[in-house]
Formats: structure tokens, sequence, C-alpha cells
């Protein structure tokens, strides 16, 4: 999907469209989440604080874009296990980077 932006820059275009993908609260915070590690379904609902059904869908979406594997153990307990895949793996980076810059800005006084 092409977004258009009123001067046509494709850089900007592309920034947009990946924050579209990844940009909401539980995306987000799912993905932040599973970096570095496996986890199931109930590990993640207690990390992020989302609701069964936000998660699941949050889930569901991250999976279908290729950002998240799912992986069903049928062993008694059936369980179900999340992981990044290389292409949400690769966004690791970014959440250092982040990360980096809110210790450097986030934490001063707001001056106005």
């Amino acid at each position: 999907m092409a977004i258009q932006t009123g001067d046509g820059d494709a850089e900007t275009c592309y920034v947009i469209e990946s924050l579209e993908q990844i940009g909401s609260q539980w995306r987000l915070a799912v993905l932040h989440d599973l970096q570095g590690e496996e986890k199931r379904f109930n590990e993640l609902k207690r990390s992020t604080g989302a609701s069964s059904r936000t998660l699941s869908r949050v889930v569901d979406d991250l999976q279908e874009m290729g950002f998240v594997d799912r992986r069903l153990e049928e062993d008694a307990p059936v369980a179900t296990y999340y992981s990044l895949t290389d292409k949400g793996q690769s966004l690791c980076p970014v959440f250092d980077a982040i990360g980096d810059w809110a210790e450097e800005w986030m934490a001063e006084e707001p001056t106005v």
C-alpha cells in the first residue's frame, strides 16, 4: 500500500506505512516484549497488560504481517508459543535506539 504525501517523498511514505503496521500501543508492546525470547500467550498477557481479546487480535495481526511466529505444542498441556520472525527481530535495533533517545530526552523536565 503506497501512501501519498503532499510532496510525494517516497521515504516519508515508507516511514508512515511502517508506523501504521507497528505503531499501535499493543503491537509495540508485544514486539518489544518478544525480543530475545519465545513466550506463551498468558506470559505475554501478563507482561503487556493487554486483555485476552486485544492480545489475541494483536498477535494474529502481527503474525499475518510476518512479524511474529506462532508455535503450537500439542502435548498435554496444550500451549501456544509466540516468537519474533527475522522481520520482527530486525526491529530490535530500532527499540534500542528509541530507548537511548528516551533516556536522553524523556528524563528532562519539559521547558515552556
